[in-house]
């Protein structure tokens, strides 16, 4: 019989991965932005803060997520920074520079104590701002490429290892670093940089901006497990929190113009 340790590790192992791939493959037929907004959503994280609910407790899981909402702050910032380098470098130099910067920030807003409304504030603030600034800048359409058969299976890889990185560092780290660095862009990485080495910047910042557009269903869900894990209990809140972000994503979602990606026939012939 497996026990509970046990089963939490598969699911660490399966879940963050499975999803990561889910959105990668409805990337693929309806645009880079769809996939930067559902891998936005808290299929990483939200596992993340679920099992240090599990593990460590109501108290620990609300501090947590009160403070991904910072974090969520940080990786609008790791968006904003992808999109401005990712031109000019090579995509390893890419993931190595905001990766530092992601826990430079992380590690610093960690001790910056401030309540789930002002976390909240934050993290659609600096969301907002980055989206913009994207924007701004954004000079061309993205380009749709023929994956390899190597490439899902990579991205499951990838996912998983961090996942399990980060989680099985949650006891040392505390509620406060865990919560913050929750967010740390383990799908956004995995999807923006495949996106980068295979189609090119402009297919990168698509999927980037999808990003910051599904980044507002994340916050809401942190904000909703943070202010009722202690009194309404960790199925209920993590439960309407899920339910939470699939609103907010759903009236945040782009327009049918809005979403700029190739067709799959025109996948099919770039043969790349």
């Amino acid at each position: 019989m497996i026990n509970a340790m046990t089963a939490v590790l598969l699911a660490k192992l399966i879940l963050a991965p499975a999803l990561v791939v889910g959105s990668s493959l409805a990337g693929r037929r309806w645009g880079a932005a769809i996939a930067g907004i559902l891998v936005s959503l808290p299929i990483v994280a939200g596992p993340i803060l679920l099992f240090s609910w599990l593990d460590h407790g109501e108290r620990f899981a609300a501090e947590a997520a009160g403070a991904a909402l910072r974090g969520i702050a940080v990786l609008g910032g790791f968006a904003l920074l992808f999109a401005v380098i990712c031109a000019y470098l090579p995509w390893p130099v890419v993931l190595g520079v905001t990766w530092a910067a992601c826990l430079t920030g992380g590690l610093l807003l960690a001790h910056v104590q401030v309540g789930p409304v002002a976390g909240l504030a934050l993290a659609l603030s600096v969301n907002t701002a980055c989206w913009y600034a994207i924007r701004r800048r954004r000079s061309g359409e993205p380009v749709a490429v023929r994956p390899r058969w190597w490439d899902l299976p990579s991205r499951a890889v990838a996912t998983g290892l961090l996942v399990v990185t980060l989680t099985t560092a949650a006891s040392a780290l505390g509620p406060e670093t865990t919560g913050v660095l929750a967010p740390f862009p383990i799908a956004t990485s995995v999807v923006a940089a495949f996106a980068l080495a295979q189609a090119g910047p402009e297919t990168a910042v698509a999927t980037l901006l999808g990003v910051l557009r599904g980044l507002p269903g994340f916050a809401m869900f942190c904000f909703v497990v943070a202010v009722l894990v202690e009194k309404l209990g960790g199925p209920a809140a993590f439960g309407l929190g899920t339910v939470a972000a699939l609103v907010t994503a759903f009236l945040l979602r782009p327009r049918v113009r809005d979403v700029r990606a190739s067709p799959p026939a025109a996948a099919a012939r770039s043969g790349t």
